[in-house]
């Protein structure tokens, strides 16, 4: 992971982040994950950059839009993120498990049809 375990604190913390987490479970555009939670687009995009610099979140895909136009779409880089404070500061992320990783790659797959 690139983040050093202060920067990924610094960025948990910051307003939205830690919901855009959670509702990227699943692979979600920008726009969803704006509408789902109730975030101005513009600050939607903010927080997403602030979550790939520390590789909390990841661009999963890049499918067409209705439109016709590519999208970008993310998910999560981690199912959970373990915080200490004994012995100083320590953050443990736990990865996604290769399971979710296959069922996200299915799912792609279905939508490319």
């Amino acid at each position: 992971m690139a983040g050093d375990d202060e920067e990924i604190i610094e960025v948990l913390g910051n307003k939205y982040n830690p919901e855009i987490l959670d509702a990227a479970g699943e692979p979600k555009s920008a726009q969803e994950l704006s509408d789902q939670l109730g975030v101005p687009i513009a600050t939607c995009y903010r927080r997403i950059n602030e979550l790939e610099s520390t590789e909390l979140l990841e661009l999963h895909d890049r499918p067409l839009s209705d439109e016709h136009r590519r999208i970008k779409v993310y998910r999560r880089c981690v199912d959970g993120v373990n915080v200490t404070f004994r012995d100083g500061l320590t953050v443990e992320l736990e990865e996604r498990s290769e399971v979710k990783n296959k069922l996200d790659d299915v799912w792609r797959t279905m939508t490319d049809g």
